[in-house]
């Protein structure tokens, strides 16, 4: 219903500031942490004087956030308090930090998973169509690193990344997928990984074919991603990214893609190379159950590698 003149503030019980009491005077200005506040009607208020409650009215009158008492206080008086009740038919505002998420209205689950839309409904993060799934940190010494069982029919393609890669020597990096939980050793893998290097004294660009960066397809029981890893370790460091498609079909080939950065010093002058990488999976019929990259010699020492599902 509507109301006539100022609507009652409800519900809300605050304690106002103390009050010093000063020699011969009445009438005193209610605050609540500093700042004034206006009760409904002195019969919303309790006030203790001198430890006796005080009768509204008689006692003590309210206009706006004055309350004047019936006589003049005096040195020695206490104010001991003034409770505001506001109106006591209704909640009013509630205390901090006291309303649960059972208390709100919204619909949807509501949990530490989702948040609280506009429309006053629980909805989960979209998280974009690029879904980080696993990341691995490498430290000290690791052997290889793999990632397992995190293939699902909620993505058909999956984006690998890893920075700042660093082998412990002068090495090459391979990946293989896995097929039951295990890594697949066969020659099942057929791709091709086409090299640039960059001479950093003259400019130079050319393509590298080495028999291990063939620009042809070839049939091997690894793939290749970098090779000729830095022998100086401030600067052995590898950058690569990879696309591998619908890796749990299992009417045809597996697709990848990808490149991978790295410098190599051969003593008398350092050298950017840039490879890229393309081939299939085709030799099996199985899904894949997720892939290990590792060193062709050596340990890894450190760097991330972070697996990514893309929504389709």
């Amino acid at each position: 219903m509507a109301y006539i003149g100022r609507e009652p503030t409800v519900g809300n019980f605050q304690v106002c500031d103390a009050i010093s009491v000063v020699n011969g005077q009445a009438a005193y200005t209610m605050q609540v942490g500093g700042v004034n506040v206006v009760p409904e009607t002195a019969n919303h208020m309790l006030v203790s004087l001198n430890g006796i409650l005080q009768a509204p009215g008689s006692s003590y009158t309210v206009s706006g956030s004055t309350i004047t008492f019936a006589s003049n206080l005096v040195t020695g008086d206490v104010i001991n308090f003034i409770q505001i009740l506001g109106s006591v038919l209704d909640l009013g505002v509630p205390s901090d930090s006291t309303v649960s998420l059972a208390k709100l209205t919204a619909t949807g689950t509501k949990d530490a998973t989702t948040f609280l839309r506009g429309d006053n409904t629980f909805a989960a993060p979209g998280g974009g169509d690029m879904v980080k799934l696993s990341t691995s940190t490498i430290s000290a010494n690791t052997t290889a690193v793999t990632f397992n069982g995190l293939f699902s029919s909620t993505y058909k393609n999956y984006f690998i990344i890893g920075s700042s890669i660093r082998p412990d020597a002068d090495t090459s990096i391979y990946m293989r997928f896995r097929e039951s939980n295990s890594d697949v050793t066969a020659s099942n893998y057929i791709w091709t990984q086409n090299t640039i290097r960059l001479q950093n004294s003259n400019g130079a660009m050319e393509e590298d074919n080495n028999a291990d960066r063939s620009a042809f397809f070839k049939l091997a029981s690894t793939v290749s991603i970098s090779n000729n890893t830095d022998s100086n370790a401030a600067k052995r460091a590898v950058y690569f990214n990879f696309h591998l498609h619908d890796p749990l079909n299992t009417s045809y080939a597996k697709y990848f893609f990808g490149s991978a950065h790295n410098i190599y010093d051969n003593g008398s002058d350092t050298w950017f190379y840039h490879h890229h990488i393309a081939g299939t999976y085709s030799a099996s019929a199985a899904a894949l159950t997720g892939f290990t990259i590792y060193p062709s010699a050596g340990n890894f020492d450190a760097g991330t590698i972070t697996l990514y599902g893309l929504k389709h």
